[in-house]
């Protein structure tokens, strides 16, 4: 269906008087935007989007991703009009209210249609990155009759003035993801006033000199912005296109100004914009025939899914049974069981080695069985030996590669590992050091917030990687990625807690789950290889007391078992009788029933707990008159042994501190 610009405005005018309505009754909100880019959004989703709104989740849609998430009626607005299930003009009307559907900010957990939770600025542009490298990485594996859409991002002047974007522009560019469209809503207008006040920066000139193909049209030109559009679809680059608007457009005061962005427009300046726009009718009312029109193109997509499906249909079962199975996130059956193996193998022959080769020994059994699992580093693969046999590189000549050089850029890669997880097809894994957490933080939290089964290989995870001193020593990065709601923190022990470990990781499919990994040799404490996974509920008794009932329950993680499985020794020599309970998953843990936990925890006099972080969450255990062996401040820089002596993390602290506590 062509369109004239008259029936254009029609539709464009419909998703500003929803998004005027809806802010206005909610008494909050942001109206312009919505009405700022009513033509851009009017114009993909008429004349550009594949979709069939009856079918949100139809694996070969186009994605249309909301950056600008506070904006966030113009999304509700397209998906009401366009007939997305779920969406009904009450939710319109609950904009902004608990329990609606409409929250302030889309959040695809809550909302049909909604592709990624875009709250933060930055986020869905840095997103919408890993979508189109999992869209490249599916249609390479699976053919492009089956896989083959594009994916649209409308941003704000925010989105691109906060720094992930530049870490995701120049992965773009660098990777030369041509299926990425961007929309910049250059309205020139942020919250303080006009965007002169604070940045100059020219933006086309930015995208071009990462990689990218950008120009500028007329954010209110249908023709133009359509023109653009399909100049894009057809460069062997990813695109910006910078669409020139008026934030709040029609509204005949507050138009092209701040006063437009995050607050209603009142009754007066709301009427008078809806007269100006020729727009006719009360609140939240949507003349039938124009409705009409909106559920039509909402349907237009249905022949494309169809035409899709009889296509999908001419693969081979095992095909569509694999492509199926990667989607609905189901592990490989071989899984299990070449885990075991290589934990038989471990006890077998046992090692002596850092939890991080550690991590790369699972790796070694786990990607022959898991084609799904993309790896990757920010520029630290020899340290996070994140990168075995049959990783190959993805590249733009190889997007069969299932291994991604992030480069530096920890938050821009943990934000495109949302993006390949929420596509769909694929479980990435991505290392750091577990001090750079602090990089990629907003994107973890938004994976935890969204339940996304993203893995986190954080290596050098305590005062133990030494010389590098304390910007690089992580004493409260373990406890505070404990205290994020749905991660789940793992600090393994040794070889076979580690392969644990990286199996329940990749069992997990309702949250994110971090590795945290030594740098520093460590003994094979575990000498069990059996199918059960002692890790499963967070901690297990590792030894017990000898001759009696427990005196003292030494609590551990990590490297930190040698130093209690050596202080347990020396305790005996000492007449005193201690139990070793491993814990790799804190956290973990304390989600156990009250049973479970009181039995690992026991009942002896004296409780001590030993990390080398921050005591921080640690008291669960071991109650606030527990004792904790630990770190009370930052790190040194010296040997990792030397360091450890010096801030009192050794087997000898350890029996001081229950000799005294036994004394009292």
């Amino acid at each position: 269906m062509t369109l004239d610009r008259a029936q254009h405005d029609k539709l464009a005018n419909a998703i500003r008087a929803l998004a005027m309505d809806g802010v206005e009754q909610a008494k909050s909100g942001h109206p312009g935007l919505p009405m700022g880019a009513a033509d851009v959004a009017t114009v993909l989703f008429t004349r550009v989007l594949k979709y069939d709104a009856a079918e949100p989740r139809w694996p070969d849609r186009d994605r249309f991703v909301l950056s600008a998430g506070h904006g966030s009626m113009l999304l509700y607005a397209l998906l009401y009009l366009t007939g997305t299930p779920g969406m009904e003009l009450d939710d319109l009307k609950k904009f902004r209210q608990l329990g609606s559907v409409t929250p302030g900010h889309p959040e695809n957990f809550e909302t049909a249609g909604v592709e990624t939770t875009t709250g933060p600025l930055g986020q869905g542009l840095a997103t919408s990155v890993g979508m189109a490298m999992a869209e490249r990485m599916l249609a390479a594996e699976f053919g492009k009759k089956v896989v083959d859409h594009h994916t649209y991002v409308l941003a704000s002047d925010g989105d691109l003035m906060e720094g992930i974007s530049q870490e995701a522009i120049a992965l773009a560019g660098h990777q030369k993801l041509n299926k990425l469209i961007v929309f910049w809503d250059d309205n020139g207008i942020s919250i303080d006033g006009p965007l002169t006040i604070s940045d100059s920066v020219d933006q086309v000139a930015r995208f071009k000199a990462c990689g990218w193909r950008s120009e500028r049209v007329d954010g209110h030109d249908p023709d133009a912005i359509e023109a653009a559009i399909r100049r894009a679809q057809k460069s062997n680059k990813p695109t910006m296109i910078a669409c020139k608007t008026v934030i709040g457009f029609g509204a005949p005061k507050k138009a092209g100004t701040s006063k437009a962005h995050g607050e209603p427009l009142g009754a007066e300046e709301l009427a008078a914009a809806k007269k100006a726009l020729g727009i006719t009718g009360g609140a939240f009312e949507i003349a039938p025939d124009l409705l009409k029109t909106w559920r039509n193109f909402g349907a237009a997509g249905a022949a494309a899914r169809k035409e899709w499906q009889a296509r999908y249909e001419t693969l081979s079962e095992r095909k569509r049974a694999e492509f199926e199975r990667r989607l609905a996130h189901k592990i490989p059956a071989k899984l299990d069981k070449a885990i075991v193996a290589h934990k038989k193998a471990l006890i077998a022959n046992p090692v002596t080695v850092a939890t991080r080769k550690a991590s790369e020994l699972a790796l070694d059994v786990i990607v022959p069985v898991m084609p799904e699992l993309v790896s990757g580093s920010a520029d630290l693969t020899p340290s996070n030996n994140t990168k075995v046999k049959g990783l190959d590189d993805f590249t733009p000549k190889t997007p069969k590669g299932r291994y991604i050089r992030y480069g530096i850029r920890e938050h821009g890669m943990a934000a495109a590992m949302n993006g390949i997880t929420l596509h769909g097809g694929f479980r990435p894994a991505g290392g750091t050091f577990l001090v750079f957490a602090d990089y990629a933080r907003p994107s973890m939290r938004l994976a935890a917030l969204m339940g996304l089964p993203v893995i986190y290989v954080m290596t050098h995870d305590s005062i133990g990687l030494g010389e590098d001193g304390p910007t690089h020593q992580p004493v409260e990065h373990i406890a505070s990625l404990r205290a994020m709601p749905k991660m789940r923190v793992f600090r393994p022990a040794d070889a076979i807690e580690t392969a644990e470990a990286w199996q329940l990781a990749l069992d997990r499919t309702d949250g994110p789950t971090v590795l945290a990994l030594s740098r520093q040799n460590l003994a094979q404490l575990r000498t069990d290889g059996t199918a059960t996974n002692r890790s499963a509920k967070g901690a297990y008794e590792l030894l017990p007391a000898e001759g009696g009932k427990a005196q003292v329950t030494l609590f551990a993680s990590g490297s930190e078992l040698e130093i209690a499985v050596t202080a347990r020794k020396q305790l005996a020599e000492k007449g005193m009788r201690a139990r070793v309970v491993s814990v790799p998953s804190l956290e973990l843990l304390l989600q156990q029933d009250e049973a479970t936990q009181a039995q690992v925890i026991g009942n002896a006099s004296i409780k001590i707990a030993i990390e080398a972080g921050v005591r921080f969450g640690w008291d669960a255990v071991i109650g606030h008159d527990g004792v904790f062996v630990g770190m009370h401040s930052f790190g040194a820089s010296g040997p990792y042994k030397d360091v450890y002596k010096h801030f009192g993390i050794t087997p000898e602290a350890v029996v001081e501190a229950a000799v005294k506590r036994h004394n009292l």
